[in-house]
């Protein structure tokens, strides 16, 4: 019970740290993957600030030439604007108006009619993601002309990074209005122009910028939606996330091997724990069995002794009943009951001597030995039992050496001709075959044509006293069972075709 309970705190154990790997490998994931976002918003500014550095380039009289900037957004989609940026990384661009209409784009479109890829922040995708302002573009629009070739940027011109929005960079010379011709004198040139023109462009009565001059008939209504539709109020990026899910795909794979191999690091501790467990537990057992060994080998020497001691009375009651039956005077009746006496103590004379020979610890003496010559010897010593019922044996194989004890192979061999002697009927037929398993070890084969042995019966009958014949012992196969195991080798019961027994005794070594 106790060692149960350990197994279930080791097992409970080895289960929590795998736990705590799996946790902490999944957070991992996510970390490196939120990284890898991460790093794709910075680079989604790093194009908004050199698109800045663009607009400004372009600017001309505070406003951009629509070809121009369109070119200038497929150049950074080929990737030859911005080195940092990989051009297949870049999907599209697209510049929105104040009132979020395209104004501008290069790339692959984007739908402006679904507002929420118009939506200010973050849009994620399967293979891509829609930044929407992904640096403050700010919302102040100028007020300076407007035609048809120009788009306006806003007052800010992307200056989160480079400049504070709303502010100008000087100039290195006088606005181009307050400058004069190349030729008038200084006088003109160094006129300054009158205060409401100071700060900026020239500028209407009432402080409003002076319009382009083919816009100043129009409606001030009329003029102010048009700034909304050419102002930049937006900016629109879809970036590649392919990258991305490449990279975090590889480290999941990784982090999937890592908790692959701590499953398999706790599996094999589990197993580990589980084997020094059991050898625990056999260790225990083991000292139980050689105990109980002891006190059974106490025991078989006392039970050998006693049936030792049992046979020389019985050899005494045994003379006694054959002196009586040779009496001339004595009567038939005695005579019959003295031969009666004589067979029953030849049984019990048997069954000690089976006994004895069996309770026998086995030495096992090897030496080198031609296995035809044992079988030959063995079938010579059965002779009289062969012709007395007329069974034909035959010795088959080949010329074999062996490493064995001569004594006992021939006392196995010996008992298990004389089984299939007992097993067939009168003109049966037996055969002893010897034969090469491999290079190293060969295998012996006794085949009788008798009635066979049931499958279910075919491990009992090396049991001690279990015999199906009325005269057997049922001593006999456990002797030789006794005997191969001394040896290392293996014996079995088999069927012989197409009716019989055959007893195989294999993993016998061949002699070098």
């Amino acid at each position: 019970m106790e060692l149960t309970r350990r197994n279930i705190v080791v097992y409970a154990l080895l289960g929590a740290v795998w736990v705590l790997v799996l946790g902490w490998q999944a957070e991992e994931h996510l970390r490196v993957k939120e990284a890898a976002r991460t790093d794709l918003r910075n680079r989604s500014k790093d194009i908004a600030n050199t698109l800045s550095a663009l607009i400004r380039g372009m600017r001309f009289r505070g406003a951009i030439p629509q070809e121009r900037l369109e070119t200038g957004l497929k150049e950074m989609i080929s990737g030859r604007t911005n080195e940092l940026v990989k051009s297949s990384e870049l999907i599209s661009i697209v510049l929105l108006n104040a009132t979020n209409q395209p104004v501008a784009s290069a790339g692959r479109p984007i739908d402006s009619q679904r507002e929420d890829l118009l939506r200010e922040g973050e849009h994620w995708g399967q293979r891509s993601v829609t930044l929407v302002n992904p640096v403050d573009l700010g919302a102040s629009l100028t007020s300076e002309g407007v035609t048809n070739t120009f788009v306006m940027p806003p007052l800010s011109e992307f200056t989160n990074r480079i400049g504070e929005p709303g502010r100008e960079f000087p100039r290195r010379g006088p606005p181009p209005e307050e400058a004069g011709p190349p030729n008038a004198p200084d006088s003109l040139a160094t006129n300054r122009p009158p205060p409401e023109m100071r700060e900026g462009r020239p500028r209407e009565p009432g402080g409003r910028p002076r319009r382009p001059f083919g816009l100043r008939g129009m409606d001030e209504k009329d003029f102010q939606s048009l700034i909304a539709k050419r102002t930049l109020h937006g900016l629109v990026l879809t970036l590649s996330t392919e990258g991305l899910e490449a990279a975090a795909t590889r480290d999941l794979w990784l982090r999937t091997i890592i908790v692959l191999l701590a499953a398999l690091a706790a599996l094999g501790s589990g197993l580990a724990w589980r084997n020094l467990a059991k050898s625990s537990e056999l260790q225990i057992r083991l000292v139980r069995a050689s105990e109980m060994n002891t006190h059974l080998k106490e025991m078989n020497l006392a039970a050998a002794g006693l049936a030792h001691e049992t046979r020389n009375p019985l050899n005494i009651i045994r003379g006694l009943a054959q002196m009586i039956s040779k009496q001339p005077d004595t009567a038939a009746e005695i005579q019959r009951k003295s031969r009666d006496i004589i067979e029953e103590a030849d049984k019990v004379a048997a069954q000690l001597n089976e006994f004895i020979n069996y309770s026998r610890p086995r030495e096992v003496r090897r030496t080198k030995l031609s296995l035809s010559s044992v079988v030959n010897e063995v079938v010579r010593t059965l002779n009289y039992d062969l012709e007395e019922k007329k069974i034909s044996l035959q010795v088959k194989g080949e010329q074999l050496s062996i490493e064995a004890d001569e004594q006992l192979l021939r006392q196995a061999l010996f008992n298990l001709l004389l089984n299939a002697i007992q097993a067939v009927e009168g003109g049966g037929e037996i055969q002893v075959v010897a034969q090469k398993r491999n290079a190293a070890e060969a295998v012996v084969e006794v085949r009788d044509n008798g009635p066979g042995v049931p499958l279910e019966r075919r491990t009992e009958i090396f049991k001690p006293y279990f015999t199906t014949q009325e005269k057997g012992t049922g001593l006999g196969l456990a002797v030789v069972q006794q005997i191969v195991l001394a040896h290392g080798w293996e014996v079995e019961c088999l069927a012989n075709e197409p009716r019989g027994a055959t007893f195989r005794i294999s993993h016998l070594k061949l002699a070098g």
